[in-house]
Parts: structure tokens; sequence; C-alpha cells
């Protein structure tokens, strides 16, 4: 037992608790001001964070541990274990939590209500934590749907009408599909005998002459936790909520919470199902399905798309389901290729999340074609946006290039039938297209006059038009710099994007570590 590996996950919650409770005085957001959160809230929070984030990783990366914390009923309890997909998992959370605190201390300054973000980004965390530790079925499931109803809070922020409307269709998609989750949990309890997550499955002969409700309660889980990845049919809550959150909000939301479904799909099938248990059934072929159209789909709707949040969440939905095909494929490479992907794309997405904050803070503009020429007066920003960009189309040497080689890899070699040489063709179709809805941005802001957008047939971009409470807020006051008084934003907001650009390259040109890492998860839960 190791009581200690609680604090990681309680301190986060108990101080967001107590920051939402505190009497901290909240400036009012003058017009045309720029400032910070108040020093004495974002030394608190960035002290809390900056200890549980140590804990967290000092837990995760120092051998295993277990925890029982109570039971709920006989053969059930809350239980925590450190294994290696949880490692990979809370570390990626965490960094992007640390990074995105740094950038949201300047940027919710001039959003407002920053004590009841910054309760809730705590609290947050804290549950993810928790959820990357859980040692059984149950245990995740609890936190799974905690995850949620913590991070309603951050869409609904402003307090907008589209605001609470977005907050609430994220909530009823969330739900709908963790009930499906739900049910899986029901159903493998009755069969497995033991919700304990454990490589290669927990099932083994208990499966024999249950396979068909089995693979029902699989292709639940797989449908309801896809809902939290944004894979089709339930993915429209992403490009409603995006928008109308603050930038902050939409980074953690689609860096790190959508993967909260990946790591759920990831416990049942290869912790608790088995893999070997769908090989071959119709289960699999509709995942892969599944999994392939929603790559497609969120492709063509990005291209479509003219508010650039909203092309962003389209993206999100594309580029989290080449981890979902990946895992489907059920093949070693394929498997690795999706956990390096976990991490490429949380690093390049949150980065182009804050980017787009750093843009809509800076000018206000909703529009890309208003962008034309930005990258001579905040270049470093524009080539940190470039490179986050090369890295969710896969062009060495960013890591989207070696995490899509595994996927495509993996497929190649699989024997997966149409979708071996389909699953390879999809996602350089989606590469292209990604290109498309991205690349141009930066040449008009680098090269501006060329008329890229116009040339390529692709729709303007714009920046959180409706709903964007920051943007209404200054615009109203008629405080926005104007085009000529353009800079690089604060320290404090451009040391993130630095950090993750330098992540999201650093993993295509040393990828041997992190590489070796996930293939040995992959061995362990895959016996071919």
């Amino acid at each position: 037992m190791d009581a200690w590996l609680l604090i990681p996950m309680a301190l986060p919650v108990a101080g967001g608790g107590v920051l939402l409770a505190s009497s901290f005085r909240e400036r009012a957001s003058g017009a045309g001001k720029e400032r910070s959160a108040g020093p004495g809230l974002c030394a608190y929070v960035g002290i809390v964070l900056g200890v549980s984030v140590i804990l967290a990783l000092a837990a995760a990366w120092t051998g295993e541990r277990e925890l029982v914390l109570f039971t709920l009923v006989d053969g059930i309890s809350v239980y925590f274990r450190v294994d290696d997909v949880g490692r990979l998992f809370v570390t990626v959370v965490s960094a992007v939590w640390l990074l995105t605190a740094l950038f949201a201390f300047v940027y919710m300054g001039r959003e407002g209500k920053e004590k009841r973000f910054f309760g809730f980004y705590l609290i947050l965390y804290g549950i993810l934590v928790a959820s990357d530790f859980a040692g059984n079925l149950v245990t995740m499931y609890l936190f799974y749907e905690l995850t949620t109803l913590a991070s309603m809070p951050l869409v609904l922020h402003s307090g907008r009408r589209e605001s609470v409307m977005a907050a609430l269709k994220y909530l009823f998609y969330s739900l709908c599909g963790a009930y499906g989750g739900l049910f899986a949990v029901f159903v493998l309890h009755r069969y497995s005998g033991s919700l304990t997550f454990a490589p290669g499955g927990t099932l083994g002969t208990a499966a024999r002459g249950h396979e068909g409700i089995l693979l029902i309660a699989v292709f639940a889980a797989l449908l309801g936790f896809g809902a939290k990845a944004g894979m089709v049919p339930l993915h429209a809550w992403l490009p409603t909520a995006h928008p109308v959150a603050p930038s902050p909000a939409s980074a953690v939301l689609s860096a790190v919470i959508v993967k909260s479904g990946v790591l759920a799909v990831i416990r049942v099938v290869f912790y608790i199902v088995g893999p070997e248990l769908l090989r071959g059934t119709w289960v699999q072929q509709a995942w892969m399905g599944l999994a392939l159209l929603t790559v497609f789909t969120g492709s063509m709707l990005a291209c479509r798309e003219r508010n650039f949040k909203k092309r962003l969440a389209y993206s999100t939905v594309s580029q989290v389901s080449y981890i979902l095909f990946g895992l489907s494929l059920l093949t070693p490479e394929a498997f690795a290729g999706a956990l390096l992907h976990v991490a490429v794309h949380a690093a390049a997405k949150c980065g182009l999340f804050l980017t787009a904050g750093v843009f809509l803070y800076s000018f206000g503009y909703t529009k890309a074609q208003e962008l034309a020429g930005i990258g001579r007066r905040m270049p470093v920003t524009m080539w940190c946006y470039l490179l986050f960009a090369l890295t969710l189309v896969g062009i060495p040497p960013t890591g989207g290039f070696v995490s899509k080689w595994h996927l495509a890899q993996g497929a190649l070699d699989s024997d997966a039938g149409i979708f071996s040489w389909l699953g390879p063709a999809v996602l350089l179709v989606s590469a292209l297209l990604t290109a498309g809805y991205l690349l141009p941005v930066a040449m008009r802001g680098f090269f501006p006059g060329t008329g890229v957008e116009e040339a390529g047939g692709l729709p303007g971009t714009g920046v959180e038009e409706a709903g964007a409470s920051l943007e209404a807020g200054v615009e109203e006051n008629g405080a926005l710099p104007e085009a000529g008084g353009a800079r690089e934003p604060a320290p404090a907001m451009l040391a993130p994007l630095g950090v993750l650009a330098a992540v999201a390259v650093l993993l295509g040109i040393f990828p041997g570590p992190l590489t070796e890492y996930v293939s040995g998860i992959a061995a362990s839960v895959l016996y071919r």
C-alpha cells in the first residue's frame, strides 16, 4: 500500500475547492488594459499545481505503487495502481496542464472570472491523475464521469447563451456515451469476475460460450467512450464546445480530455477483454471502419470550416481517430504508433489552440485575411504555429511523421483485409487535407497578398466568431490594439508555445526513447 499515492490526486482537488470557496478578489477587467490574473492568485495556483505535478510524476516514475481507497461492494473497490500506460498518460497530462496554466495566467486576466476558472482547472487535474492511476474498470469509470462534470464549467466559462448551450451539448454527448461504457462494465463484471487491469486482458476462458454478449458489450464501450474521443457518430460536441470556451480551456480539452476516451478504450480492450476476443470479429471491422470514417470526415469538415477554432476542433476529431484506428488494428506496431500519436497530438494541438488564443488576445481578429503579414510582426508565434501545423500534417522531422509512419506500417503489416491498405490511403488523404486547412494560414501570415487561400479554393479562416466572450467584451469598448502596434505576446504566453513546438520537433528527431517505451507496452498487451 502506498497511501501517499493519494496526495497528487487529492491536493489539486482540495486546492481547487479552497480557491472556489475563498475570498480572492478579482480586479475588474478594464477595457484596453493588458493585465494578468492577480499575483496572489497566480502564486497560489502555481504552487498547488507545481507541487501536484511533481508528486504525480514522482509517483508515476519511482516504481510500482498501488492503493485500495475503499470498497464499494463485495469484490469491487476504488483501487489505484501505477502501470506503464498510466505513466505515459499522466506525464502528457501534467506537461500540458503546467504549460497551459502559465499561458492562462495572462490570458484569463482579460477573459475574467479567473478564480472560478483556476478552481475547476486544479480540480480537473486531480481527477485526470486519478483516472490515469485507476487500477480497475470501476475506478476508471468513476473518474471518467467526474472528468466530464469538472470540465463542463470550463466550457460555459463566459456564461453567454452560446457557452451554456455548448456545455449542455457536451454534457449530453458525454453522458450518453458513458452509459454505453457502464453497460460494458456490468457485462464484463458478470463474466470476468475481476475488473482489475492486467496486460492482455483478464477474461481468459471465462469468455467461452459468451462471446456474443461480450462483443456487444465491447462495441457499446467503443461507441460510448469514443464519444469523449470525438469518434463518429458522437463527435458533434467538439466543434460546438471549442469556439465558445476560453483558449486555454480549448487547449486542454483537445490535447488531454479527449484522450480520456482513448485511455478508456485501451483499458477495456487491452486490459480487460483481451485483443484475441476481438480479432477478426465484426466488432474489429466496425471499429476500424468508424475510425477511418472519422479521420476522413473530420478532415473534410475542417477544410470547409471558416471559424478557426471550429476548424481546429474538427482537426481534433480527425487526429484522435488516427489513434483509435491504430488501436483497432490489434498489432504491436500500430499500437505503438497510436501511443506515440497520443503524445505528439497533445503537444501540437495544445500549441495550436494557444496560438489561436494569442491572435485573439493581441488583435481580436476573426478572419485569417486580417492576419495577412502578421508573421512579420509576430515571427516567433507564427513559426511556432507553422511547426505545430507541420507536426499534424506529418512532415519530417516532426513527431507527427514518426507516429504516422508506425500507424501506416502497422496497417500494411496487419491481416486486416481491405483495411490493411485502405487505412494508409485514408491517412495519406487526411494528411493532404490537413495541409490544406492549416498551412494557408501560415503562408498568408508570412507572405501577405499571395492569394494562397483563394488559389487553393479554401474558405477563409475565422477566430472565435460567435460566442467568444473575450472578443465581445473587448471589441464593444473599442479597445483592440491596432495592427501596427502588434508585437509578440507576453513571455508567459510565448514560452509555452516555444516549449510545445520544441517537444513536437524533438519527438521526431529523437524518437528512440519514447518509441522503445511504447513498444514495450505493445509487447505486453499483444501476443503476436
